[in-house]
């Protein structure tokens, strides 16, 4: 073989291998995001497994047993107070992963140890970098949450037949928090504490006021729209649907999906657009 013909098939490789970055490059950043999670294995299996079973243990053995004992079996929309809170923490278990994933990481992948400008060296576009991050962070909570689904059949936290859907409205939940976090991170260029803020001014009132542990309707009206506009409460009401049969009209129950998917749509796209500003100029 000449060199000439040598050099011919290394350009021939090259130009199939930046076609194959450019078609698949989304799901090379997934893998990338994958294999990077493995240096944290320790935090996903907690949050997988962990804390889903301290959560329902101790509402199961604890709180809702004197709930339960001062009204009934049937204390909240005609369930035991654990059938009930249970699903708002499968939601709450995906927005959990949001924060976490689509926060610091962004940041990381930016600023501090910029992979993102890497891989968008190489023929994969940033509009790709963005949705292997999504896609990769879809598969950490798919995992988790089906997990936290196991641990609530075993629990008898969720008695209908179709109860697994909560995981898909959880996803949601977790998606619509998660992908407009990500497009205000994407935003940033220094953290001077702007993310700590998110946790503790959006994510912890979140938590509190989107009737994860009591119905929305129990609190004051001037605290209640925290509930409307939170993608917890959406995904909470949703999951609660599937998981015993809450009652709600039909209206609204698309309404939540409507909501959730709305912000999905906003946020994945903001990210793409900040990226493709960030990862070009």
């Amino acid at each position: 073989m000449n060199v000439t013909t040598g050099q011919s098939t290394d350009a021939a490789r090259a130009i199939a291998a930046g076609r194959r970055s450019r078609r698949w490059g989304a799901w090379y950043v997934t893998e990338h995001r994958l294999r990077m999670m493995r240096t944290y294995t320790g935090t996903v299996v907690i949050a997988g497994i962990g804390s889903p079973l301290l959560y329902l243990y101790a509402l199961g053995v604890g709180l809702a047993t004197i709930v339960d004992a001062n009204m009934g079996p049937d204390a909240v929309d005609g369930v035991s107070y654990l059938v009930f809170v249970a699903p708002a923490l499968l939601a709450t278990a995906a927005i959990t992963v949001a924060s976490e994933e689509f926060t610091y990481p962004i940041m990381l992948g930016y600023k501090w140890n910029p992979t993102f400008t890497g891989a968008a060296a190489s023929p994969i576009r940033p509009v790709q970098i963005v949705d292997g991050v999504v896609y990769s962070v879809i598969i950490r909570m798919l995992v988790n949450l089906v997990l936290f689904y196991a641990l609530m059949v075993l629990f008898g936290a969720a008695p209908s037949p179709v109860g697994f859907l909560g995981i898909v409205a959880s996803l949601l939940g977790g998606l619509a928090f998660g992908t407009v976090i990500m497009g205000y991170t994407s935003t940033l260029q220094e953290d001077t504490g702007q993310l700590a803020m998110v946790q503790r001014f959006i994510v912890l009132p979140m938590s509190l006021f989107s009737g994860t542990f009591f119905p929305l309707a129990v609190f004051p009206i001037y605290l209640q729209w925290i509930g409307w506009i939170s993608p917890l409460w959406h995904a909470t009401e949703l999951a609660r649907v599937f998981s015993y049969g809450y009652a709600e009209p039909i209206w609204l129950t698309l309404v939540h999906v409507a909501y959730l998917v709305a912000l999905i749509v906003i946020g994945w796209a903001w990210s793409r657009r900040i990226a493709v500003r960030r990862l070009n100029s």
